[in-house]
């Protein structure tokens, strides 16, 4: 569960946009050029359909991702607390038989062993059931976050008519160099939030 935890107080959208963006590029490839098309040859037009989103930026402004990045790590803590609360309990239990085992018969030092040892297990159990859960509910949000990214960014490029959305980051720079003139980033973060801003109130109804 830590290891959770420590995975979304440092999770971006590289991989989520990432993914989202090879989707955009691979049906944007799967369409030919023709021979004709004078954008097959003019280096300046290829150049006008390729454009990137900044995933660094989109990672700190998109307002879905943020939510549903705080509210993993409110489920996360709130785990975290309720097993820690339970292990506090036990270790209170075996201090206390710690203390009265010098004065317990055999059986009652067997029984109580047996009792603490089936107690831990079952803190095993827990810990582990909560850590399975936190993980399908992590992967059940962020493909989500991902299927909005994907949705929008296809009917973006193709209203605007983009071959290619790439993606940069400066924390993971597959890209080298991009030049601003080409970053949609802005575009692309106050249209999702405009998006997800309507559907808040619907999915609050």
């Amino acid at each position: 569960m830590n290891r959770i935890l420590a995975n979304l107080s440092k999770v971006t959208l590289g991989l989520i946009l990432a993914a989202s963006i090879t989707s955009c590029n691979q049906n944007a490839s799967n369409t030919p050029a023709s021979k004709n098309d004078s954008t097959a040859t003019s280096p300046a037009k290829i150049q006008e359909k390729i454009v990137y989103v900044n995933s660094d930026t989109l990672s700190e402004k998109y307002v879905y991702f943020k939510d549903i990045k705080s509210k993993l790590e409110a489920k996360v803590k709130k785990a975290q607390t309720d097993l820690q609360s339970k292990g506090q309990a036990f270790q209170r239990e075996v201090a206390e038989y710690q203390q009265k085992a010098a004065t317990m018969s055999a059986s009652e030092r067997q029984a109580t062993e047996e009792k603490l040892a089936r107690k831990q297990d079952e803190l095993g159990r827990l810990d582990q059931n909560a850590s399975q859960s936190l993980a399908q509910d992590e992967a059940t949000e962020f493909n989500a976050v991902y299927n909005a990214i994907t949705e929008y960014l296809k009917k973006h490029a193709e209203e605007k008519g983009y071959q290619f959305v790439l993606t940069y980051s400066k924390t993971n720079p597959a890209v080298i160099y991009a030049d601003s003139k080409l970053d949609i980033t802005k575009e692309v973060v106050e249209a999702l939030n405009k998006e997800y801003s309507a559907k808040k109130p619907a999915e609050k109804k």
